[in-house]
């Protein structure tokens, strides 16, 4: 199934210089620096829906045991990629994507507009339905689609058990979970996993990319 984007309803959802006479100092050598990535790779940020709720979206991208004991080497020389005494360069034939979407605010939310008439607090099936989901990669400034991911997990969860919402009027929360299959054979490590999501009018409600 060629893949370029999933609806979520369809599963149910200072630059430094000096001026002057002295000679400058040569570079201080940098120790190296080491990555691990045991338990795959952290993903998370904050979306908006205009005009409306504000969300997280935290996951991770793994494939067991594939980055259990792998690390990024980051040197004056260059980046590598190790586990024990191999190295890797390619990621394996594929990767599970899993993550959660819920109502989150803090200061990066943007203002509402004030008296927006059927701005909704918080998500909802309907909104959250709407959403379009895209994934691709990143290879340097080029995004390429990616064929044939599958889903394998949906579920729409409530925060808050529904009779002790009613009991103290409490509006409906939920938490949105998602798993995929995303194939990923021969794909360089130093290409970067990006999910986004957009609105129907196409606007951009958030956009992560999960990155070694």
């Amino acid at each position: 199934m060629h893949f370029r984007a999933y609806r979520l309803a369809y599963f149910g959802i200072a630059i430094f210089f000096t001026v002057g006479a002295c000679l400058a100092l040569p570079p201080t050598p940098r120790d190296k620096t080491v990555w691990n990535y045991d338990g795959g790779v952290m993903l998370k940020t904050n979306g908006s829906i205009p005009n409306g709720p504000c969300f997280r979206i935290s996951g991770r991208v793994d494939a067991p045991p594939f980055f259990d004991n792998l690390k990024r080497i980051d040197t004056t020389n260059g980046t590598i990629f190790r586990r024990g005494s191999e190295t890797l360069t390619q990621f394996p034939d594929q990767l599970l994507l899993t993550f959660i979407l819920y109502d989150h605010y803090d200061e990066t939310c943007p203002p509402r507009v004030q008296n927006a008439v059927g701005s909704p607090v918080y998500l909802t099936r309907e909104i959250v339905s709407s959403l379009r989901l895209y994934v691709c990669w990143k290879r340097g400034v080029d995004l390429l689609p990616i064929v044939d991911v599958k889903p394998k997990y949906f579920s729409v969860d409530p925060v808050i058990p529904d009779a002790a919402a009613r009991a103290h009027g409490l509006p409906e929360k939920l938490v949105w979970s998602y798993e995929f299959a995303v194939p990923s054979a021969g794909v360089p490590l130093t290409d970067s996993l990006v999910l986004i999501l957009r609105t129907p009018d196409n606007h951009i409600a958030a956009r992560v990319a999960a990155r070694l």
